[in-house]
């Protein structure tokens, strides 16, 4: 008996083991969520089926090697599942997908955690960002997406905080808050990480702002490097030596203003030199004229719109290629930077490439800052007149700084030939997929000091529509060769703005529009397959695998009509081959009532009010009042029908908690009563002269300049050694065409 129990002790024993030994191989088998370090992310292609950082890998190309969907097969793609998001505001997230794990942002900055196989929510982060905050942002509450490193996803906020969370629970570890809180920073992009350090710019360069880069610890959110992008005031020195030399490239008192060059978005490391390139931000004001007056000579005001390189471990400056001098029409420098190594004139290099918001495309040696290629990719730029021969720099046309007295009608628009959605770049098809807006804009500066809250343009709206430019308004997808700088196919839309892109080794590029997602062959742009999405998508998507099947990704959420009170379908959507889910039936718009009460005060009353509604109100709200639907429609408020509840609102804000803060340190009681009288004649004149086709929906607003209409841009051509030839934009002789003239 007794040897009896010792044996069937010793079995019980034997199975504890076993079952412990067991459980102890289950666990190693199951991933750390978010195991990503530098070893991993510089071995990207052995491992096909992850995306780990924003663009797949630090060469930021967003091209994935996965090809069982490929060009053969794209069109039996279906909906595999989907997620809802809880806002309805704008959706600029490209995912991250590691070990069956898809981590995407929404706007306020919250962050989903999915089952990448099943779209089971594992959980969700919510950094409760405060509604008045909004104010502080010039485009929306938007987030592009995290960062991940060694178990933690790393996450910026519209506040400017940056936030280190477990993958594995959703629980924060730790947060730093990266900007000032009196100051109007956003953080809207994605940090990038690499050999522990993550790194984050911020925006704001609509406010009174200085813009500057760091570098964080990523164990612990200790601020390890800072570089100011402008120099400040000064009398008061230099945090950084080169700031000495690009104080000497401004004039006037720029440092009261902060000067801008916010890096927003453009960030990426480069393993091959150690360095960390970014894109820097618009100059704040908008018009130099005013920003840092004193004529165009030594005055280009460095770093402005500029690629930098910095040292990733000590953040000193390296070397810098300026895409705009002088500039002074919102454009950015902070478009996606991707790294390649190709060929030119039989040599090899190792470049960073923008497609850059004012509508040239440049290829830059990453160790030397040497522009190597540089040509116009949309037609007619009339900002300047292509690049020198010698130097590289932009040749910028003088009637292009537009004054107070003086307007100027610029190619691109200021809204960019390319923005922050994500180009793609495919070493297969040599091609890099650019979404491409081909526009103009009529520009006038206005002296704005004493605005106290919201955006610093110094532009006036009212007199750029006096300038009746001819409104042309086109985008594509452009595929474009960055060796011989031409255009290599392109694939319009009926409307609205093209997404992000992505493209893969199955010979295919992936792009969203206003209504759809769509699959183009890489080589020749042959649509192959689309689906629609009861929304506008604007993102770039992401590929990825589990279990051997290959899925498609992206978050679908822009709304480009319609109003602010429908739904704007956020989601994440994920496909495969196969794929059967359904979307559920998109929800009606709700009608809006268009019931203005009898128009009230004087002429001048009216004009008063139009100025100050599109200085203060027109960012957010529309040009005139023509909401696209991010936010409300004025024109269909109720609250236009009483003084109490118009003032409740924008002087005692009763709706900041929607984003709406009060504006009574801003306006005085006079400047509300002339909006409110405005907005009243606005809605008036939409009753009585409805667009054709209907009663009209709030949304669909006439852009500044005219008439909303579609243009075709024609192809775009390489200029002669390299540089850009704007070939619509100059009169015989090399002059610039006459621009209208402003009326008195």
């Amino acid at each position: 008996m007794r040897n009896t129990l010792v044996l069937s002790a010793c079995a019980v024993a034997l199975a504890l083991a076993a079952g412990a030994r067991s459980g102890e191989a289950a666990a190693a088998a199951k991933p750390t969520p978010a195991n990503v370090d530098e070893k991993r992310l510089m071995a990207s292609q052995e491992h096909p089926g992850q995306w780990m950082s924003q663009g797949r890998d630090h060469m930021e190309q967003r091209f994935s090697p996965l090809t069982k969907i490929n060009d053969k097969n794209v069109s039996q793609m279906g909906l595999a599942w989907f997620g809802d998001f809880d806002t309805r505001r704008g959706q600029e997230s490209t995912p991250l997908v590691i070990d069956g794990v898809l981590y995407v942002t929404t706007a306020w900055s919250k962050l989903y955690a999915y089952d990448a196989k099943t779209g089971k929510e594992l959980w969700k982060f919510d950094p409760k960002v405060p509604g008045g905050w909004g104010v502080n942002a010039c485009c929306d509450v938007v987030n592009r997406g995290v960062g991940a490193w060694q178990g933690k996803i790393y996450l910026g906020t519209i506040d400017g905080r940056l936030i280190a969370i477990d993958a594995a629970t959703g629980k924060q570890k730790w947060s730093t808050q990266t900007t000032p809180k009196d100051k109007a920073y956003s953080i809207t992009g994605a940090p990038r990480l690499a050999n522990g350090k993550v790194f984050i710019g911020q925006a704001g360069s609509e406010f009174e702002q200085r813009g500057f880069m760091a570098a964080y610890d990523a164990e612990t959110g200790k601020r390890l490097w800072q570089w100011w992008i402008v120099p400040g005031d000064p009398s008061k020195g230099f945090e950084q030596p080169e700031l000495e030399l690009a104080a000497r490239t401004w004039k006037g008192e720029w440092w009261k203003t902060g000067g801008g060059g916010s890096p927003w978005d453009g960030i990426a490391y480069d393993p091959v030199t150690n360095y960390v390139i970014i894109g820097t931000g618009n100059g704040a004001p908008w018009p130099q004229s005013i920003r840092s007056p004193g004529g165009m000579e030594n005055n280009e005001n460095l770093f402005l719109s500029s690629m930098v390189a910095l040292d990733a471990d000590t953040g000193k400056y390296k070397w810098h290629y300026q895409f705009t001098p002088n500039e002074s029409w919102d454009f950015d420098g902070t478009q996606q930077i991707t790294l390649a190594d190709i060929e030119i004139n039989g040599q090899k290099h190792h470049v960073a490439m923008q497609a850059n918001k004012n509508g040239m495309f440049y290829v830059v040696d990453t160790k030397t800052g040497k522009l190597l290629k540089g040509a116009g990719f949309v037609p007619n730029i009339n900002w300047n007149f292509g690049l020198d021969p010698v130097t590289g720099k932009p040749k910028v046309n003088p009637e292009a700084i537009y004054t107070e007295d003086k307007g100027f009608i610029v190619i691109p628009a200021a809204g960019g030939a390319h923005s922050w959605h994500p180009m793609s770049y495919n070493p297969i098809t040599k091609l890099v997929y650019i979404p491409t807006s081909y526009g103009n804009y009529a520009f006038v500066a206005a002296k704005e000091d004493d605005n106290p809250m919201g955006q610093k343009l110094s532009i006036s709206m009212r007199k750029g529509q006096q300038l009746n430019a001819p409104r042309i308004n086109a985008s594509y997808l452009l595929a474009f060769d960055p060796v011989t700088m031409k255009e290599a196919w392109r694939a319009p839309f009926e409307s609205g703005r093209g997404g992000g892109t992505m493209t893969t080794a199955g010979n295919l590029v992936f792009q969203g529009n206003s209504r759809e997602f769509a699959a183009y062959r890489a080589d020749n742009g042959e649509k192959l397959w689309s689906s629609p999405t009861q929304t506008g998508v604007v993102a770039g998507s992401v590929t990825y695998e589990v279990d051997g099947e290959q899925y498609v990704a992206v978050a679908a959420g822009s709304r480009m009509g319609g109003n602010y009170y429908s739904p704007n379908g956020s989601r994440i959507l994920a496909y495969k081959l196969g794929g059967t889910a359904k979307l559920p039936d998109p929800v009606p718009p709700i009608p809006q009532v268009l019931n203005p009460p009898n128009q009230f005060g004087s002429a001048e009353m009216l004009v008063n009010g139009a100025d100050t509604y599109n200085r203060f109100c027109g960012g957010c709200h529309g040009t005139d009042g023509q909401s696209r639907g991010m936010f409300p429609d004025l024109r269909y408020s109720a609250a236009l029908g009483s003084s109490e509840v118009f003032n409740s609102i924008v002087m005692d804000g009763a709706l900041t908690a929607n984003g709406m803060v009060s504006f009574k340190k801003a306006l005085k009681q006079p400047e509300v009563d002339s909006i409110r009288a405005y907005m009243v004649s606005r809605a008036i004149d939409l009753k009585q002269n409805p667009p054709r086709g209907g009663a009209g929906g709030a949304g669909a607003g006439v852009a500044p300049g005219g008439a909303n209409r579609a243009a075709t841009a024609p192809a775009t051509q390489a200029a002669p050694g390299g540089a850009s030839a704007p070939s619509g934009a100059s009169s015989p002789g090399g002059q610039p065409a006459r621009q209208p003239e402003l009326p008195h």
